[in-house]
């Protein structure tokens, strides 16, 4: 077996690294900091025009035809920007949730828009005190003629307020999990942002009562299943990025920062806390690229057991990566305007997506028990 990226993989990383570093620096993401959106018409035509948003979009919709390898070769070049932009919840869980749930003339409507950038989708799966259950959802649709009415909340919804359309999980009158979409301007839509330590990862909160909606298919549990696996490798992945980058700035300041006449670096204490986080890093990277493999290429059984485990490893391990970065840094490494305090707050997201390593422990404790 060949794990050696392709040309064309590489040629991707490329055009998305110079993109990134040249219309997207660092300053960039801090002037987004306090930004609702997280990212401007500009830079996210950018991306559309380097064909990224549409990376899993069928070539007959508009898109390239490829799959979540590729796509985590965009998501690590992300990550290593700490790019605040709403690609992964509009390019991965907005178009994987409609491929999965959705009838050919659902992608026939829907994938074009999101795969020119035209519009920014997101997926709403989460409820309100219910950590990380999608299952069985509290929110409701009923049906209105030909179309349905939904009602309930939905919380940590990604990039929320970027997002022009919701594709939202509802439980229907016969007891099944159906998906939805919902148009961000409809009436009985309130979305609200929702404060997080993490700048660049923007969240917030989606209210609907009686919104019009249009559903996608019959019992979606298994197109659900898929995007959420899917979701989960994607941080991953862009945790993986944010961690190598972490990693490389503390290594070039330990080679640079002098103390009692020597580098720092020349210290075992410091040399061990970069090896402890090169360790993590490549076991991260390995586990998340393999899930997204098997996103595309393994049964749903393994899918979901190669997405759990590089959730519950890396929620803990990259994070730490992100705290050893800020103790390499020692005191300028807390301050504001230290630029390894962008990329620490990025794994603490991390740390808690899904319910963090507690959550997908426990899940993994299931799949192997039963």
């Amino acid at each position: 077996m060949d794990f050696e990226f392709s040309a064309e993989q590489e040629a991707l990383r490329d055009s998305v690294r110079r993109f990134l570093a040249d219309r997207a620096p660092i300053a960039y993401v801090r002037e987004m900091l306090n930004d609702e959106r997280g990212t401007t018409d500009a830079v996210w035509s950018g991306l559309a025009d380097l064909g990224v948003t549409g990376l899993l979009v069928p070539e007959a919709h508009g898109g390239a035809g490829m799959g979540m390898v590729d796509a985590a070769v965009v998501l690590e070049e992300i990550g290593r920007a700490v790019h605040p932009s709403p690609y992964a919840s509009s390019a991965i869980g907005a178009v994987s949730l409609i491929m999965g749930a959705g009838t050919d003339e659902d992608h026939a409507a829907l994938l074009p828009s999101l795969a020119s950038g035209e519009q920014v989708g997101t997926v709403a799966l989460y409820e309100p005190d219910r950590r990380s259950e999608w299952r069985s959802p509290t929110t409701t649709a009923v049906p209105d003629a030909d179309a349905w009415r939904l009602d309930g909340s939905k919380a940590h919804v990604p990039s929320a307020t970027a997002a022009d359309v919701f594709v939202v999980t509802a439980s229907t009158p016969d007891g099944s999990l159906g998906v939805f979409i919902v148009d961000r301007t409809a009436s009985g839509v309130t979305v609200a942002p929702t404060p997080t330590v993490d700048g660049t990862s923007k969240q917030g909160a989606v209210t609907l009562a009686g919104a019009p909606a249009r559903r996608l298919g019959t019992d979606a549990t298994d197109a659900v299943a898929a995007t959420v696996d899917r979701m989960h490798a994607a941080a991953v992945v862009d945790g993986v990025g944010a961690a190598s980058r972490a990693l490389e700035i503390s290594v070039e300041y330990a080679k640079g920062r002098q103390q009692f006449g020597v580098p720092i670096g020349s210290f075992q204490a410091v040399q061990h806390l970069c090896a402890d986080m090169l360790r993590a890093v490549e076991l991260a990277r390995a586990a998340s690229y393999y899930a997204c493999w098997t996103a595309d290429a393994a049964e749903a059984e393994e899918r979901h057991r190669a997405a759990t485990m590089a959730l519950a490893f890396a929620a803990d391990e990259l994070y730490a990566v992100g705290a050893s970065a800020v103790q390499v840094h020692a005191g300028v490494g807390f301050t504001w305007e230290h630029d390894i305090g962008l990329y620490y707050k990025r794994l603490l997201t991390l740390q808690q997506t899904g319910g963090g390593a507690t959550d997908q422990l426990e899940e993994l404790a299931t799949i192997v028990l039963t």
